[in-house]
């Protein structure tokens, strides 16, 4: 299971809303709206 670095949700890395890559990781999204806020500024959300 992964967490969603936008709204905190837990994924299902098997079977996730979406992803995106940065800095060569991968990152797991409940939804295509939080991979849109992720995309938009992704160093706001990896400093977590």
């Amino acid at each position: 299971m992964e967490i969603d670095p936008v709204c905190g949700m837990t994924v299902d890395a098997s079977n996730p809303g979406a992803t995106s890559e940065f800095q060569g990781k991968t990152y797991y999204f409940c939804c295509g709206e939080c991979k849109k806020e992720f995309e938009k500024h992704p160093e706001r959300y990896v400093q977590r």
